[in-house]
């Protein structure tokens, strides 16, 4: 045979072949690859033809299954050979009725207005609408007491008695939600500038909550922890809770920014103003400058540190004055050194260690001859500039009113800065007794060795501090007259004989006192007339002699002389505190009726976590 029929027998048995697969495939078209017949793996040959289906007899008996023309088996669409069972209609199973609406706590729609007891509403953690009787309250009535009394005893009161307000369709209306994160936003801002300002954590609290409570968010929970403030809104037991926080970076000494907050403050509590006027003065008070230049408050660092010299020599005379410029220079070189190297973003312990180098080096100086020009008044002096009375005022009153582990964080930032300033004191005071300087520690001592000129000086050295701490030119007098108050307190019950831990601590006592009173008449922040007035009350000789005696080698010495000085400073902070509790303890309590009533019977909310349980 030739080559062209064999090609031709070769080509046409295979078209024949094709056009049976091609019918076959016709046929199982919407048949998957894997499942069809002739799906699988193609023959040497060829595709593998379609087999026939298998007809199962009339009598009903069991046939084998006839094998393909090519000897396989047919293919099976069971597991083992078997028909795949028939599958059975998905049957469509009814949901739950959804429950019905509810209204407030657990009250369906159409039932009666409130089917909870008290007992149950105490119980659940929340207020009834119609609210609790409390003498110490009016429900949702800013009333004519200051709004920290008001406040302080609602955040003393738990959760299950405080006052709500009664609603109104308006405050009722699903739209007043959206309102909820712009006021504990507001709330928050306020907080973190009352916090930076070196308020207590409390008053902090009282304010926030005091801010919640008038713009109609009455399950708040506010929270101050050192430096993070957050707080959280809970509708009801149905509705998700709201939570905010914020974290204070710096905090600056600007007494007429915190004024001006507090000002603020006592309107919203009023209910004076809506939030976006709140938002509006809040956003005026960031902007506004400090008070006082700079250059002004360089000048006010020297004059304290000068003041502070003539209150501890206790004289005038020809050395005096040399001595109140070293201390001026001293005092004006360390803070603006300090200065630079806090704008290079250096920690704060730092800029205490290089502003307290300069006072111990001009002190030295001024030992190395026997003029007696009294080294050691000038290193006193510049201790007095630096010695952090704010913050110790607050930390101890954060302890007194439950907030430890603010307290705590507190006192520990007070010793760090405190380690700063003894350090650059020591450095040098170890360099000057290793070359002889003549340091005589009974110069730093004190008494009343001129009372007048000790008392201006005190008057003097609180008016530089209020300076230093921006305080309001109105407020300027009554703070000098209270520092002339206590250190005439204390001059007077040192003389007698009194200690003068006892003397410290009474005298700041009636500082606490005169100052809360002070507040309360012009409504406003209590810090502003005490922090300056206890500046010449500071234990800064006691301090200088416990490094003094140190560096010369008198390690027991130098161990009684700092203890002292805590013991000094722990009394000036607690008389503080107890003078103000005093203040709010005899004076009239928010809500009561009668305006001459005892105001002892009325009982007051203390602190939170008091006697141990």
């Amino acid at each position: 045979m030739c080559v062209r029929a064999f090609d031709r027998a070769r080509w046409g048995a295979g078209s024949e072949r094709g056009r049976r697969g091609h019918q076959g495939r016709r046929g199982v078209a919407d048949v998957p690859k894997r499942g069809r017949p002739g799906g699988g793996k193609k023959a040497r040959g060829g595709r593998r033809p379609a087999a026939a289906p298998v007809v199962p007899p009339a009598d009903g008996t069991p046939q084998r299954p006839a094998r393909g023309p090519a000897g396989q088996a047919p293919p099976t669409e069971g597991l083992l050979g078997s028909a795949a069972p028939a599958r059975s209609p998905r049957t469509a199973v009814p949901l739950a009725p959804p429950p019905p609406p509810t209204e407030g706590l657990l009250v369906p729609t159409g039932g009666p207005e409130d089917t909870l007891t008290p007992e149950d509403w105490r119980a659940a953690g929340y207020t009834p609408a119609h609210g609790v009787d409390l003498s110490e309250l009016q429900a949702g009535a800013p009333g004519s007491a200051p709004w920290p009394d008001r406040m302080r005893t609602l955040l003393r009161t738990p959760m299950t008695e405080r006052p709500a307000f009664e609603r109104t369709p308006r405050d009722l209306h699903p739209s007043a939600a959206r309102h909820v994160p712009r006021v504990l936003d507001l709330t928050l801002r306020i907080g973190e500038l009352l916090l930076a300002s070196g308020e207590a954590a409390e008053d902090v609290e009282a304010a926030m909550l005091g801010i919640a409570h008038a713009y109609r968010l009455d399950h708040c929970e506010p929270q101050v922890t050192f430096t993070l403030i957050s707080i959280s809104y809970h509708p009801s037991l149905i509705d998700p809770p709201v939570s905010a926080a914020r974290t204070v970076r710096r905090r600056t000494s600007d007494y007429t920014r915190l004024a001006a907050v507090h000002r603020l403050v006592a309107d919203i509590t009023a209910e004076k103003i809506p939030v976006n006027d709140a938002y509006r003065r809040l956003a005026v008070i960031r902007r506004n400058r400090h008070p006082y230049p700079a250059w002004l408050l360089a000048l006010a660092t020297g004059l304290l540190a000068g003041a502070a010299t003539f209150l501890v020599g206790g004289r005038i005379d020809g050395k005096a004055w040399l001595v109140f410029a070293g201390a001026f220079l001293a005092a004006v070189v360390g803070d603006r050194i300090a200065s630079l190297i806090a704008r290079r973003g250096l920690p704060e312990f730092y800029q205490f260690v290089v502003a307290a180098t300069p006072a111990a080096l001009i002190g030295i100086v001024l030992s190395f001859n026997d003029l007696h020009l009294r080294g050691s008044v000038v290193i006193t002096g510049g201790l007095f500039a630096l010695l952090p009375g704010r913050a110790l005022v607050a930390a101890v009153q954060d302890g007194l009113t439950g907030f430890y582990i603010t307290a705590a964080a507190r006192l520990l930032e007070v010793l760090y800065l405190i380690a700063g300033i003894v350090i650059g004191v020591m450095s040098v005071l170890y360099l000057g007794v290793n070359y002889n300087a003549k340091l005589r520690p009974d110069e730093s001592i004190g008494g009343a060795v001129d009372p007048p000129i000790q008392l201006l000086a005190a008057m003097v050295l609180a008016l530089a501090f209020a300076v230093l701490l921006q305080t309001e030119r109105r407020t300027l007098p009554m703070a000098v007259l209270m520092s002339g108050i206590g250190w005439s307190t204390y001059g007077v019950l040192t003389n007698a004989g009194v200690s003068p831990i006892a003397a410290t601590g009474v005298a700041a006592g009636l500082v606490g006192l005169f100052g809360q009173l002070t507040a309360r008449y012009r409504r406003a922040s209590a810090l502003p007339y005490v922090t300056a007035a206890i500046g010449p009350l500071m234990p800064g000789s006691a301090l200088y002699l416990g490094m003094l005696s140190f560096a010369q080698g008198h390690a027991s010495a130098g161990l009684v002389s700092v203890t002292r000085a805590a013991a000094l400073a722990m009394a000036l902070a607690i008389g503080v505190n107890l003078g103000g509790e005093v203040a709010r303890l005899f004076l009239k309590t928010p809500g009561a009726t009668e305006p001459l009533a005892p105001h002892l019977l009325v009982p007051r909310r203390a602190a939170k976590r008091t006697r141990g349980f």
